[in-house]
């Protein structure tokens, strides 16, 4: 099904009075308050410089909340494949929004018959109209069936874009350089192949592609010094997080700590020379989808923290580098019911959507 706007969402933006709910943490406790409500399979948030934010809806809509509580549906957003796990996915805002007007959208994008791929476009937002709208990537070729698209984007410390790309249930295509799916990508802001990408060259390997050997990358983000980190599903059982460097193989479907659906090992074990290890898995899986690193003044005990939002089991898994990437623990609330998404805002709270409760919460110090 292919959509170009928004046809039957429920909303409404909470008043100031909305009720916050207290919470207990292991660092103390915290207050969680919803934000906007009536949300239909919600899939990412992102901060305006005036106060306000977006939200996209699976299901080809985006929302646009100004700072004085009026809102709206955006029009002018690319044709839409909602199909499975696909339809409108990722948006992000970047640093000179204020100067330049440009967001960025990941989604999957129909390519004739019931093929769809994962794609990315820019376009200019004014109010709630985005303009100019041009698709700057998309995957090649795509495939058929609503698995596996991913897909995080992610402005990087010196201004290029870092998409993640699922392998749409391919699995021998995550070690194929030909193909993008399975990888993380880097891209010019106008789509272009940066000097530096590590295939270039190389053959006949996609000179788009920085990392490759991933399953269904559903979260990114970077730390304070830049380092882009990703989660990914696993099978049964499995689901990672890898720190991602140019050119290296993080191994699926050739090595594995989940196992088959149906039972039995996944490919030749956990190990395999070249192939990279994850600094931490789950097993049984959480069904990771968004990642936060904490960089804010509120909750200074989660400094550096990776915040992972997990479709199943209802929580944020909140992961300490310092601790050698171990789970220190799980946030979780009638709240936190499939949380697909999860950002640190300006003023150091965390919000996060929940899709089990179609709601965008915020996570504060009590009274903040």
């Amino acid at each position: 099904m292919t959509r170009l706007a928004p046809i039957a969402f429920l909303f409404a933006l909470l008043s100031g009075v909305a009720a916050a709910e207290t919470r207990n943490t292991v660092t103390g406790p915290v207050e969680i308050t919803p934000v906007l409500q009536g949300l239909a399979e919600p899939w990412a948030v992102g901060f305006l410089p005036d106060g306000g934010f977006l939200v996209t809806l699976r299901d080809g809509g985006m929302l646009r909340s100004f700072p004085d509580g009026s809102q709206g549906f955006v029009s002018g957003l690319p044709a839409v494949q909602v199909e499975g796990q696909g339809g409108l996915l990722d948006v992000m805002v970047p640093r000179d929004f204020a100067e330049t007007g440009e967001i960025f959208l990941t989604y999957a994008a129909p390519q004739g018959g019931r093929g769809a791929g994962t794609a990315l476009a820019r376009g200019v937002l004014d109010g709630t109209e985005l303009t100019d709208v041009e698709t700057l990537w998309q995957m090649n070729p795509g495939s058929s069936g609503g698995r596996h698209f991913g897909s995080r984007v992610v402005e990087g410390p010196e201004g290029h874009l870092f998409v993640t790309v699922g392998e749409r249930g391919d699995r021998d295509a995550a070690q194929d350089l030909r193909r993008e799916n399975g990888s993380v990508i880097r891209l010019n802001r106008d789509g272009t192949i940066p000097e530096g990408n590590p295939f270039i060259g190389a053959g006949d390997a996609d000179p788009a592609i920085w990392s490759y050997g991933h399953r269904n990358p559903q979260g990114a983000a970077l730390d304070a010094v830049g380092q882009l980190f990703v989660v990914e599903h696993g099978a049964r059982g499995g689901d990672e997080i890898n720190r991602i460097e140019p050119g290296l193989n993080y191994g699926w479907p050739i090595i594995a700590y989940g196992e088959e659906y149906a039972g039995g090992q996944i490919g030749i074990g956990t190990e395999g020379q070249g192939l990279e290890q994850p600094l931490h898995f789950w097993d049984p899986s959480i069904a990771p989808s968004g990642l936060a690193i904490y960089d804010g003044d509120m909750f200074p005990e989660w400094q550096g923290d990776l915040l992972v939002g997990a479709l199943a089991f209802d929580l944020i898994s909140r992961v300490d580098p310092d601790s050698g990437f171990a789970e220190v623990e799980r946030i979780q609330t009638p709240e936190t019911q499939r949380v697909r998404d999860v950002r640190v805002a300006p003023d150091g709270s965390v919000w996060f959507l929940s899709v089990g409760n179609g709601t965008l919460y915020r996570i504060s110090r009590p009274g903040m």
